[in-house]
């Protein structure tokens, strides 16, 4: 199946200029928000990525919007109906007839623990807003801290560089007057494998790697290659 591939985001985004700082990575934006260098809310940075003509194409060159990313991701995880037990296929492979190849070195983030199903399903949904990534993180810390789990103390945040040119997804289009604008998602559909390459610690503001657990004011950058 012959498919695009989607203009390259960060290059048309960055350098970021924010008062007095600029950034000229998604990278250097996340880690000026986790060490409190930057006050940015979500809505901030959204409002730049809908100003910008090549999100505008990615978010325009789908039909598919929240509703149609939630309901896909329920139905195709379903066991019990085994009458439809052939529409989660179809309904994927629907959805990758009007998916696109991501660009080479595109960053993008997810919150709070990897999901295991994710290079099982090869299916899984990010964000390129740094500063929707560090909100989502503090709130599968505290979803963690209810439900008593390990990682309960720690700020998780995934940080995934694109770097193989059989990634497939597609940016989902969100109604711009909601609360949901801010998600500025992406749905990944396909690739070859994901790859855990480093995990950063950063603990009172000083970084180092591969440290032991940290402690309940850590926050945790686990570097990953999507191929």
């Amino acid at each position: 199946m012959s498919r695009a591939t989607l203009t390259s985001l960060d290059s048309s985004l960055y350098p970021q200029v924010w008062g007095q700082l600029t950034f000229t990575d998604p990278h250097g934006l996340l880690m000026a928000l986790l060490k409190s260098d930057l006050a940015l809310v979500p809505n901030d940075f959204t409002k730049r990525l809908l100003a910008n003509d090549t999100y505008q194409d990615w978010i325009n060159a789908t039909v598919f919007g929240r509703y149609i990313q939630r309901s896909f991701e329920a139905f195709y995880r379903q066991t019990e109906d085994s009458f439809n037990m052939d529409m989660p296929a179809l309904f994927r492979a629907e959805l990758l007839r009007h998916a696109q190849y991501l660009p080479l070195e595109q960053v993008l983030f997810v919150a709070g623990t990897m999901p295991k199903s994710a290079r099982l399903d090869k299916l899984f949904t990010t964000t390129v807003n740094p500063a929707t990534a560090a909100l989502n993180a503090q709130k599968a810390k505290q979803n963690a801290l209810k439900l008593g789990q390990q990682d309960s103390q720690t700020l998780i945040i995934n940080q995934i560089t694109v770097v193989g040119k059989q990634v497939v997804g597609f940016p989902i289009r969100h109604n711009k007057r909601t609360s949901e604008r801010t998600r500025n998602e992406v749905l990944i559909l396909d690739f070859n494998d994901l790859r855990l390459v480093n995990e950063q610690v950063l603990d009172n503001e000083t970084p180092t790697t591969n440290t032991a657990m940290p402690n309940d004011t850590a926050v945790v950058l686990r570097y990953y290659e999507l191929r």
